[in-house]
């Protein structure tokens, strides 16, 4: 999957896959890559489009959907 990256102190890269309905993070702190699965396009274009990416990540995506390290 292709990531974008992006300013954030949290984030280095980000991505979607809408076919497969996948985030991927690329998180700065140890370079982990990170993977949510069943994850609906209107929250990517929200979390695409938020103020904050770092926020939106810890108030609507951590601890909420499945994740897996890749």
């Amino acid at each position: 999957m292709e990531r974008e990256i992006i300013t954030s102190e949290m984030i280095q890269s980000f991505g979607y896959d809408s076919d497969n309905a996948i985030l991927e993070i690329e998180f700065r702190k140890g370079g982990a890559v990170w993977q949510y699965p069943e994850f609906a396009e209107i929250t990517w274009n929200e979390f695409y489009n938020s103020e904050s990416r770092g926020k939106y990540f810890l108030t609507n995506i951590r601890g909420k959907y499945n994740e897996f390290r890749v």
